[in-house]
């Protein structure tokens, strides 16, 4: 939830913010949220991601323990899923980032890179959502939760270092060639080059 709306570099400063202030997640849980939002004030939104991530938190509390994610054990991806998405602010991307990364199961997080550069790649048919995504990229990477995670990592790294929303280094990519998306951005370098 540190990650929605914000930077990395965010996110990390954030969640050692937030791990300095608290030790323990029960005790975020049991917080004021003010003082949940104070600590969590350099990711941006702390107004908004504050009360989910203790209302979050206290959802996973059985009999107001430690939380922890053992609710998940019994169900099956699609529902353990359906189960995280209704929690507070949790939409899909954040609900695949907690089953691929914190559980090992097979769930694709789709950030903006990842929408971006599987959009440009024609992995996506054109006018796909980025909750349709999801489904489509975990199934194109298998069913091996490590090919879903390598091919979500690569896609995220591809996107920050070439494939840039705004100006893509398309000369460079080395997908260029199998880039649908390539020629499109290609075409008016290669014109301003000729004049």
């Amino acid at each position: 939830m540190l990650s929605q709306n914000t930077a990395d570099v965010n996110t990390d400063r954030t969640y050692s913010e937030l791990r300095r202030r608290f030790a323990t997640w029960s005790e975020v849980r049991d917080a004021p949220v003010d003082e949940v939002e104070r600590a969590i004030a350099p990711g941006g939104l702390s107004h908004v991601k504050a009360p989910r991530i203790v209302a979050v938190l206290q959802a996973l509390s059985p009999a107001g323990g430690e939380p922890d994610l053992a609710v998940l054990d019994g169900l099956a991806d699609d529902e353990a899923l359906a189960y995280l998405q209704r929690l507070p602010g949790v939409g899909p991307k954040t609900a695949a980032c907690v089953l691929l990364f914190a559980l090992g199961r097979p769930a694709m997080p789709v950030d903006t890179h990842v929408y971006r550069v599987a959009g440009r790649l024609g992995l996506l048919r054109p006018g796909s959502t980025v909750v349709s995504a999801h489904d489509v990229l975990t199934a194109m990477a298998g069913p091996a939760p490590a090919d879903i995670y390598a091919a979500h990592v690569d896609l995220v790294r591809h996107g920050r270092r070439i494939c840039h929303a705004r100006r893509p280094e398309c000369a460079r990519c080395p997908l260029n060639d199998i880039c649908p998306s390539a020629a499109a951005f290609l075409a008016p370098a290669a014109r301003k080059d000729q004049a």
